[in-house]
This record gives structure tokens, sequence and C-alpha cells, in this order.
């Protein structure tokens, strides 16, 4: 199984100066090169952070559809906020942004998990043949981010699968910061030298991260140069157990 880790940043582009308000650009040219990268790539599955579901920057459109279409495949996503009463759901631009999964072939199962701290909360589990997928982008205050570890071991730790939990963990520590949650679940690291994945044009942190369970066997494992983000995009190639 091929899999393919991106943080798209909404398909607006890598800019190094002002990048919170280039967030707010218009999507239309950065979305097809981005297409182009994952069909040329060939995935099974990828796990897309920051992806725009109809704001006003995409158009109107949802970027997980678009996708899907262009690849052929199927997808799950659901927007990153808490669920009520979240200010996330109710500002415009940031009540369109959503992570997802796409899959060359249809998944068994998919659950909407939610964290109880952080502003972003949404763990998707995706459940195929014979392993759970987990897709977070996690907080970046230290103590929600580690209440919210906390929670996802208890997710993977509860799975009759072997699993593979990936996605934007902003660790302000890099590794180090998921030496106890490695532990405690037996997942690991794909990225053994710890290489960095963040900023894309000039990568100096630890930010992505694929981890899996150790009967998955890890055959291939890339940190590409691409700079369509200002994050690196992360393909593993997998062995699953049968």
């Amino acid at each position: 199984m091929r899999f393919l880790l991106y943080n798209i940043r909404y398909a607006t582009g890598r800019r190094r100066r002002w990048a919170w308000l280039h967030c707010l650009t218009r999507t239309v040219r950065h979305l097809p090169e981005i297409a182009r990268f994952i069909r040329e790539i060939r995935p099974d599955v990828v796990g897309l952070v920051e992806v725009d579901v109809g704001s006003y920057r995409s158009g109107r459109k949802n970027q997980v559809e678009l996708l899907a279409a262009e690849l052929g495949h199927y997808h799950s996503y659901r927007m990153k906020y808490r669920k009520s009463g979240g200010l996330g759901r109710r500002v415009p631009v940031l009540n369109q942004q959503a992570n997802a999964f796409l899959t060359r072939d249809k998944f068994r199962r998919e659950t909407f998990h939610e964290f109880t701290d952080g502003f972003k909360r949404l763990v998707i589990e995706l459940e195929l043949a014979n392993v759970r997928l987990f897709l977070v982008h996690l907080a970046l205050g230290f103590r929600a981010r580690h209440r919210q570890l906390a929670e996802l071991h208890d997710l993977v730790s509860a799975s009759n699968k072997p699993c593979i939990v990936a996605g934007d963990f902003n660790p302000s520590r890099g590794a180090r910061e998921l030496r106890l949650f490695l532990k405690a679940t037996g997942l690991v690291s794909a990225n053994t030298e710890r290489r960095p994945t963040y900023p894309s044009w000039r990568p100096r942190r630890e930010l992505d991260f694929v981890c899996h369970s150790p009967q998955i066997k890890l055959r291939r494992f890339e940190i590409l140069p691409v700079t369509l983000s200002d994050h690196l995009p992360l393909v593993c190639d997998f062995d699953l157990p049968r």
C-alpha cells in the first residue's frame, strides 16, 4: 500500500512572507498542480491536512471532491473544529476548513472522533480490510496537544487491527514529544532519521508524522522536495499483514 500524507495548506501556495494573510488567497491556480503531483505518485491512500471544502477561496467548490474525482478515489472528510458552540464552526472560511482521506479502494467504515481539548479537534478513523487509519491535525498549545495524544492513544489501543496514524502533529519539540505516545501505543515512526518537513523551502522542523504498527512493514519512506505548500509531502510504501 502506498500512503501519501500531505498538508496542502488549502492549496493557497507556499508564500514565505505574510503567510497567514496568504492563506486567504484563492486556490484556482495551485489545486490543479497538487492534483497532478498526487496523480504522479499513484497512492493507494492519501491523508490530506488543511483542505478547503467550499469557501470563497476555492470558488465555493469542495477540494476533496475535486481531487477524488481527478484521481478516481473514494473520499472521507469533515470540518476540523468542534461540532457545536465552537468559533471555528461560525466564522466564514474557518467553517470550510477540513481534513480528508482519499482511497483507491472502497473503505469499510468511517468514524469521526472529536478530542475534548484544543481548537482543532477532529480525528478521522477509516477501516480498510486489514488496517485502520487515523488522521489528525493536533493543537498548537503544548498542554492541549498532549491531552489529545492521550485520547489518540486510547483510540489506537482499542483497535483490533494494525494501525497507521498520520497527520500534522505540530510538536514544538519535534519527535521527542512523541516518545511516550509511541512507546505506549507500540507504534513506530516511518521517519526514523527525523528529517524535517516544514517549511518546505527550508525545512527545519519535523511537524508531519506517519506512524505504524510493527506488524506493518515499511519498505520505502521519502520526503519529497515538492514546494506546492508550506509543508513537504511524505510517501510510505507499506506491506500490510494479511
